[in-house]
């Protein structure tokens, strides 16, 4: 088996030495990507929970500076060494508690090639006591710790106690480090050869909550941002405290009475203000030379600030909340992370997006549209990718065995306004089996119970796989009324929508153009026949395998339906509360529903006697059906999903047969309120001991997604569920050789074929199109100028035969 969907911005990422590698936090490992391809090369796997920070180990000398080592954090409570060139993990520092943050203030000073072998290195860690109970109202869980690296042990005592884990910065040159705690700065100095007794910290003070800080990389400068959207930078910090070790120190301190801006006792020269953002402030980072500082937020803005002059200039339109800004040793690029779970890295200092690392779409909070619309999610089987719902508007097709973005389809158009409430909810989205069609409902709310407009688009499938062109828009397909659900039908052009209103629609494509009763009727998607049962709401509907049977649920009872003429065929007694879904398992004649009401419930019935086969009183999210076989499975939450706490609720799988009502195999998972199911299918070569479809000859994968858009892969018929590494495919060719000496410089030499041992030579034999060459080669080596023009001149004029005279 394996796993994906990840979040890429749960930490700040890091550069490598040479800025051409870009490490970032993945979940419990960290994923590598190339800076110049935005593809991932490697991965480094041991930590056993989430990966919280990552430290570069600099170079000092020219023979290391190919070699790569970091270290790494996580919540696993474990500090990691590795030489993520190969990669290998090479040492494990055991801290027993989890960590959310970790900074080497001195690490510069025992890099890799500089010759200090005696020197230690100690790691500040921000971690969180859990022997203290959660539910105290003022219990200090945060806690920041040091350990030597080099021995692998704690040393001293606590530097500082916080109510929550902290986020530590660290100054450029390792002599700071600080955190943010309320309406104050906590600021340490750090000595190179420190002891844990002599470390000195001072506070600074605020009258908001602050979100951000940062150190100038010169200069003992820090800023902080708070929630307001305030930035505040204070100059000449610590220098009554760490005057007599000050070795930047022009003169005494100032007397309180010549400290404008400082609030209290606090040891700082001067205290200013800047103001821009309207909401809470995310990240601030000086740049390398310390002439600019950056911000951002929610916005979706980098704003540069001019130290000297207060100045702005913006990049603007990222299209999403940022959360983290990165530089890199290569002062030409940067990276910012975004809300939605993307990297783009930047030229700088234009800031121009030059690749973009894009993860699944993180879940966030759906509009109430209609009442007992499910958040589910729809999967193009046969190539294996899932279609989310994103906050723009967009449906993002996700790859679940490169774990990569294929593309996005922008359903309606939208301009990113982050203090606007959203105006329009893709309430639904439904493939065909094939992939080929797509079907989206899109609801823009209404203002003061006025303006709703429901939309149903049909779009057609392009030459590449996720990319789809808008084929037919229909507003208000049921009146005022929404719908409930979409399917296609497996082997036509044809498709069914579900209303709440208490009808259901058959919709058909036409190909081609044609007139009809003097009309010109356009190629496109129609209404074929509409249906109804006793007015009842109409919550599901489903297609038979062969497309013969629509079978359509009114409330508790499921309709059976010929598609072709739109007539009732029979009528399937009750279920216990309204149906929200509906499938066919495989090409049998039975058919799985789900009632996910106060009074839920799990039932397998029987079309060829019209009756129900057996039941589960279960909390279901979620069922699937593997293809043409006759098996399917269930999500089911392990209590009722009115329940507070549901977000971390467990949850079971279980796999069915429909001739047998006890489950062949179950898995215990987590996060399973507001997850899905879907059978895929994969390659034979790259199972190993899987399972055939005997009707398709292809083996079937299950995925489950869980609340948090994070997925596993598995074959539900081997007994660990393993399905190969081999599986995932490869996200990138292998780097390019690192040119050195000569090459590094001028580049290649031009390869020269030699022609011995051949008995013949090729003549050169000059073009007749002399203008595609005549300008090609080094300046030094071209004919003058005036031989060039002359010559290229001559090439367009059209040359003419010659006039005898006829005289």
């Amino acid at each position: 088996m394996f796993t994906g969907g990840q979040s890429f911005v749960s930490a700040p990422p890091t550069f490598s030495n040479d800025g051409k590698k870009l490490l970032v936090c993945t979940g419990f490992t960290v994923s590598i990507f190339s800076t110049s391809t935005g593809m991932q090369i490697a991965e480094l796997e041991g930590h056993t929970d989430r990966v919280t920070s990552i430290v570069v180990v600099p170079v000092a000398a020219p023979a290391s500076k190919f070699m790569d080592y970091c270290w790494t954090s996580s919540l696993d409570g474990m500090i990691c060494y590795w030489d993520f060139s190969v990669p290998e993990l090479i040492k494990k520092v055991k801290v027993e508690l989890p960590i959310f943050s970790m900074v080497i203030p001195n690490i510069s000073n025992a890099s890799i090639g500089s010759g200090n072998k005696s020197s230690t290195l100690y790691a500040f860690v921000s971690v969180e006591d859990k022997t203290k109970p959660d539910d105290q109202h003022k219990a200090l869980r945060g806690q920041i710790r040091i350990y030597n690296l080099t021995s692998s042990r704690r040393v001293g005592g606590l530097l500082a106690e916080t109510r929550n884990p902290e986020h530590i910065i660290v100054s450029r040159s390792g002599e700071f480090i600080g955190i943010k705690n309320k309406r104050k700065l906590h600021v340490w100095r750090i000595p190179e050869d420190f002891k844990p007794d002599e470390i000195k910290k001072i506070k600074l003070h605020h009258t908001k909550n602050l979100s951000a800080l940062a150190f100038h990389p010169t200069e003992r400068m820090v800023a902080g941002g708070d929630v307001t959207g305030r930035i505040l930078i204070w100059r000449g910090f610590g220098m009554k405290k760490f005057t007599e070790t000050l070795r930047e120190s022009r003169g005494r301190p100032k007397l309180d009475e010549d400290r404008p801006g400082v609030r209290g006792n606090d040891d700082a020269d001067s205290c200013s203000t800047w103001h821009w953002h309207p909401s809470e402030i995310k990240f601030l980072l000086f740049s390398s030379d310390g002439a600019y500082l950056y911000s951002g937020g929610q916005e979706g803005v980098i704003v540069v600030w001019q130290l000297d002059t207060g100045k702005r200039k913006y990049k603007p339109r990222l299209g999403s909340p940022l959360l983290y800004f990165v530089d890199s040793p290569d002062p030409s690029l940067s990276c910012v992370s975004c809300a939605d779970n993307q990297i783009h890295i930047l030229k700088m200092p234009t800031m121009e997006i030059t690749k973009s690392i894009a993860g699944i779409k993180l879940p966030f909070s759906f509009p109430d549209v209609y009442d007992g619309l499910h958040k589910e999610f729809a999967y193009d089987q046969s190539n294996g990718l899932i279609a989310l719902r994103t906050e723009d508007y967009c449906v993002q097709f996700f790859s679940l065995f490169d774990n990569s973005e294929v593309s996005q389809v922008q359903v309606c158009e939208r301009n990113f306004q982050p203090v606007d409430d959203p105006t329009v909810c893709v309430a639904l989205v439904a493939l065909s089996s094939d992939g080929f069609l797509m079907c989206t409902v899109d609801v823009k709310l209404p203002e003061e119970r006025l303006g709703s407009l429901v939309s149903l688009k049909f779009w057609t499938r392009g030459l590449r796989v996720g990319e789809y062109s808008l084929s037919t828009v229909i507003y208000e397909p049921h009146s005022d009324a929404g719908i409930s659900a979409v399917c296609f039908h497996p082997g036509q052009s044809m498709a069914v929508s579900s209303s709440f209103g208490g009808d259901f629609k058959v919709w058909v494509h036409s190909s081609v153009s044609r007139l009809r009763d003097q009309k010109h009727e356009k190629a496109g998607w129609r209404c074929q026949s509409v249906g109804s049962y006793k007015r009842k709401p109409m919550t599901a509907a489903a297609f038979s395998a062969d497309g013969s049977v629509l079978a359509v649920a009114a409330e508790t009872v499921i309709t059976l339906w010929d598609p072709d003429t739109n007539i009732l065929v029979a009528v399937i007694g009750e279920a216990l509360s309204p149906i929200s879904k509906l499938s066919f398992v495989g090409k049998s004649e039975y058919l799985v529903s789900l009632s996910r009401s106060s009074k839920p419930q799990v039932a397998l019935w029987n079309t060829s006697n019209l009756s129900m086969y057996w039941s589960y009183k279960l909390f279901a999210e979620a069922v699937c059906c593997a293809g043409n076989a006759p098996q399917f499975a269930i999500l089911a939450l392990s209590s009722s999903q009115n329940d507070i706490a549901v977000r971390d609720q467990e949850g079971i799988i279980l796999l069915f047969d429909v001739e047998n009502p006890v489950p062949l195999t179950t898995w215990l998972v987590k996060k399973a309120k507001g997850g899905g199911l879907a059978f895929v299918t994969k390659d034979q070569s790259l199972l190993v001991n899987g399972y055939e479809d005997n009707a398709r000859g292809e083996p079937s994968l299950l995925a489950y997604i869980n609340s948090d858009h994070e997925y596993i892969v598995f074959d539900p018929h081997n007994e660990d569920g393993r399905i190969g590494k081999s599986a995932r495919r490869s996200q990138a060719p292998p780097e390019e050789a690192v040119p050195i000496g000569y090459t590094s410089i001028y580049g290649e030499l031009p390869k020269i074929e030699s022609n011995k041992g051949t008995d013949w030579d090729i003549p050169f034999v000059p073009s007749e199109r002399p203008w595609e060459t005549i300008f090609s080669g080094s300046s030094h080596v071209l004919p003058p100028l005036t031989k060039l023009c002359s010559t290229f001149l001559a090439s367009l004029l059209e040359k003419r035969p010659p006039i005898a005279d006829e005289s």
